[in-house]
Parts: C-alpha cells; structure tokens; sequence
C-alpha cells in the first residue's frame, strides 16, 4: 500500500500577502476557492513537487507562525539561496552539516522553511 503526503496545513493571518509570498518564491497557485464566509482554500505546490501547501481562512486551528521546519529539497543549494534572495527573501547564509548543506528562511507570519542539498557541497567536502 502506497501512502502519499500530498497536502500540508501553512497557518497564516493574512491569506493574501501569504499567497503573494509563496507565489515570489515560485509556488504555483493551483486553487483559490472562497467556500464561504468562514472558509477559503489556497493550494500552492512548489515547483517540481508532489506535495503542496494550503493557506486560507478556516482550514487549522494552528496559530499563525506556529509551524517549524518544514522542508523543501534542492539539487543545488548555491542556486536556491541565490534564487532566494534574488526575490527579495531573508535567507540565511549557507550551513553545510554531515547530512547536507542547509538554508532557512520564514514566511510573513513566521512559519519556518528549511531548504535542504541532501548531498554535501564540493566546497563542504573534506580536501575540497
């Protein structure tokens, strides 16, 4: 039996400037739907990925900024970092440990994003 993770819970205060976000970043808008007054559900799937995120109003009961750590990965982390901040994201600088070369950023309420190389860098390897 296959079991897919194909959809995550993003609690944000604002779905729009958090959609906006997430669409700088290179997300896709897959649906915007406003159900009702209490519901709206915003889709958005990372470039390449099986799994997507949804924002909206009515969709968790988490609080605004409260989820941690969730994790892309990369094939290259110079170019993610480097696509990152070319679109005006505060990323932090490259940090290369045994299990892959890292850089963290969060979304305007905070939640916060990893972005994972799972391979080291040329530049990490020992006698590189």
């Amino acid at each position: 039996m296959d079991i897919k993770l194909e959809l995550v819970a993003v609690p944000v205060t604002d779905v729009d400037r958090a959609k906006a976000f997430y669409e700088k970043i290179g997300f896709n808008a897959d649906h915007d739907v406003t159900v009702s007054e209490d519901i709206r559900f915003v889709q958005l799937t990372p470039p390449g990925s099986a799994c997507s995120i949804a924002i909206g109003r009515g969709l968790t009961r988490m609080t605004p900024g409260s989820l941690d750590n969730m994790q892309v990965v990369v094939t290259d982390i110079e170019e993610a970092y480097e696509d990152l901040r070319g679109r005006g994201v505060e990323v932090t600088e490259i940090q290369d440990l045994p299990w892959g070369s890292f850089v963290y950023f969060s979304d305007p309420d905070g939640n916060g994003w990893a972005v994972q190389q799972t391979t080291p860098r040329k530049s990490a390897e020992p006698g590189a």
